[in-house]
């Protein structure tokens, strides 16, 4: 009952012809429990290889075996020419991965146990009961859980280091492992019948790394029997089928829809031959084409308005983009150039450390994670991108770049690169997509001033218009507070993507976008439409002004005016906050410095900050006016992970008088 009162309510809120869409999904749903899981039974062998145009099991596994991956597989005396520690790695978390031992979403280093629970999140220790994919409720605010990692857990990536590892060593038993946890994650979790069918993102994403695991152990003496093997091509077949009848398709479509078309695409092309490959691949590439202009700016950002998701929708529309070229299939130049775009923003929004700011949502997704950098370092995107469109002003030759690029297109690839130059780093602003990046080869500061997420709708975007982060110097100093978790806990989920959480003005306690309800956990008012007033990069110095109409709204509207300056020279930044209005308001200026920095005040306008071994000073104007409070506030550098660091926030409370401004640089 509780779930068709939601339906009601955001009937309530949608356009007609969404609400009939809808009404026409929940009916096939409704007949679907009774007809859904007899699909599985009636997918018998000799209905497989009909559908699939061979006469035997051996037959079409020889077909699929000569078929072109998306990726390279490399031999193993390439995988024994790898740096040392790129096989220490490999070996380790192979090793990890054959004591069903994982590290998902926060979880810390969890023992599985001999037989895994595949749908347990074992961080809380809740399970979710076999039932119709459509009746199962993983998204309650009453019952501590994150659905997310047994999501995370079926993805099965975690397992991707065996395969690493057997074409590195040979041994079967690499091979073996994977064949028994993937016949055992089958027997768990019967067709449409548990909480891993419940979202078709996590079945399509399933689709592209067991058509790896295929071209990788296809040889090995453990998947050489059979039946296993009628029953892998099966339990493939029977993914892609799920996921074209059952696509995320919405009025707005994100990461979830790009996904499905992802997975279809890898399905078509693994498969090849019959009619409903065909249709799979033919699907995938209509959604692809059609969603790329639609969820990534001109500029090449994705509308989503997250970092960490800007990361996996590049490698949904690359990844497929790769696999249709091994097969001759090139894709087209406005394809190819919006997504070379994607991996220049890449570029840009990544600071001197190597690291991406964790900007908006962040869930540690991945499509196909091969390499062993840090969760945070998206260099590789470009490395990818460069060799894929023949873009070699893309490529990076930095070790932690290349990991991914050796498994993706093999050895020569990686010498290529070690070849290629760094571009120094130049300052340049994002319009459509609303990021502005000044830097130099020791400063990098990113600002937000662009709308929010996912085409107004909220998404994976933050109330964080205005805000920023800042290297100064080649230290972190200033940061986002990131996201930490989704369903696992409704209250830490706001308060994350609060305003109160970025760096940013907020005005008597209001959110710069308001929350339409708790319990609307990706879905945002759009009240803080973004204008960019000036933006100016030279060699000496940037400048960025803008403001937004988040405050508008109010009884006394009030518009607060940022305007930000980095002076290359000097390392400097300095941040003004003006507000334009009247009446009495009360001000907060919060500013989330990156864990592990110091504050400690001099006097009462001067602040010391250390961190690494180095000091910078913070000073602001007016002190008697703004009152400066220090506090230990929170940050997430990843999903379901949590640091301290220290907070500091400036509050007025009054009618809007002179300007805030505050300038934060290396101590002399």
């Amino acid at each position: 009952m509780g779930r068709w009162l939601e339906l009601i309510k955001k009937a309530s809120r949608s356009p007609p012809r969404m609400v009939l869409a809808r009404a026409r999904v929940e009916l096939k749903d409704w007949a679907g429990r009774f007809h859904e899981p007899r699909r599985a039974s009636r997918l018998n062998r000799e209905r497989l290889l009909e559908n699939l145009g061979s006469p035997s099991i051996a037959d079409l596994w020889q077909r699929l075996v000569n078929r072109p991956f998306a990726a390279q597989i490399p031999q193993v005396d390439q995988c024994r020419r790898m740096p040392a520690a790129w096989q220490e790695r490999v070996l380790r978390q192979a090793e990890d991965a054959l004591c069903h031992r994982v590290d998902l979403l926060g979880s810390g280093s969890v023992e599985l146990g001999q037989r895994i629970d595949w749908l347990r999140d074992y961080k809380t220790g809740a399970q979710w009961a076999p039932a119709y994919f459509r009746a199962i409720d993983y998204n309650n605010p009453d019952r501590p859980s994150d659905v997310k990692f047994p999501w995370e857990l079926s993805r099965m990536q975690w397992m991707i280091p065996l395969g690493q590892a057997y074409l590195l060593t040979g041994e079967d038993k690499y091979a073996a492992t994977v064949r028994e946890l993937l016949l055992d994650w089958d027997t768990a979790n019967p067709y449409a019948r548990t909480v891993n069918w419940a979202c078709t993102m996590e079945c399509a994403l399933r689709i592209l790394t067991w058509t790896w695991f295929f071209h990788v152990f296809q040889a090995s003496r453990a998947w050489k029997d059979e039946e296993f093997r009628f029953r892998f091509l099966k339990m493939l077949y029977l993914h892609a089928d799920f996921t074209v009848r059952h696509l995320e398709k919405s009025d707005i479509n994100g990461n979830h829809y790009t996904a499905d078309a992802a997975g279809l695409v890898f399905a078509g092309l693994f498969f090849g031959q019959g009619n409903d490959p065909v249709k799979w691949l033919n699907t995938g590439v209509d959604i692809l084409e059609k969603e790329l202009p639609k969820q990534v700016y001109a500029d090449g950002v994705d509308y989503e308005a997250s970092i960490p998701y800007h990361r996996l929708v590049a490698e949904l529309f690359l990844f497929p983009a790769i696999y249709l070229q091994r097969h001759g299939r090139p894709v087209s130049g406005n394809y190819r150039e919006r997504v070379v775009k994607m991996a220049f923003f890449s570029r840009a929004y990544t600071q001197p450390s190597g690291l991406a700011p964790v900007w908006g949502d962040a869930d540690d997704a991945r499509a196909l994670p091969f390499g062993g950098q840090d969760l945070n370092d998206h260099r590789y995107l470009c490395n990818l991108a460069g060799l894929a469109f023949d873009n070699v002003a893309l490529c990076r030759p930095e070790e932690a770049s290349l990991g991914e690029l050796f498994w993706w297109f093999g050895e020569a690839a990686v010498t290529s690169c070690r070849e290629a130059s760094i571009p120094k780093p130049a300052s340049k602003g994002f319009a459509q997509g609303g990021f502005y990046i000044m830097q130099n080869e020791r400063d990098h500061v990113i600002i937000d001033c662009g709308p929010v997420g996912l085409a107004g709708r909220g998404g994976h975007g933050h109330n964080d218009c205005l805000s920023f982060e800042a290297v100064l110097d080649r230290v972190k100093l200033i940061t986002d507070c990131g996201a930490y978790v989704y369903t696992a806990s409704y209250k830490d989920r706001n308060l994350f993507r609060s305003t109160a959480y970025h760096n940013t003005p907020q005005i008597d306690g209001q959110e710069i976008n308001r929350f339409i309800s708790p319990g609307h956990l990706w879905s945002l008012r759009y009240d803080a439409v973004p204008e960019v007033r000036k933006w100016e990069a030279g060699p000496g110095g940037d400048i960025f002004c803008g403001v937004h109409a988040g405050y508008r709204r109010l009884p006394e509207p009030l518009t607060p005016v940022r305007t930000i300056r980095l002076d290359h020279r000097r390392h400097v930044l300095s941040v003004k906050d003006e507000f334009q209005g009247s009446g009495r308001h009360s001000i907060r200026i919060p500013l989330h410095f990156a864990h592990g920095v110091r504050a400690r005040s001099l006097e009462d306008d001067l602040i010391e900050l250390q961190a690494q071994d180095r000091r910078f000073m913070l000073k602001w104007e007016d002190p008697q006016r703004w009152k400066l409070h220090i506090s230990e506030g929170r940050v997430s550098p990843s999903y379901g992970r949590l640091t301290t660091a220290v907070r500091l926030c400036w509050e007025y409370e009054g009618e809007p008088g002179p300007a805030f401004t505050m300038e934060i640089g290396p101590s002399q």
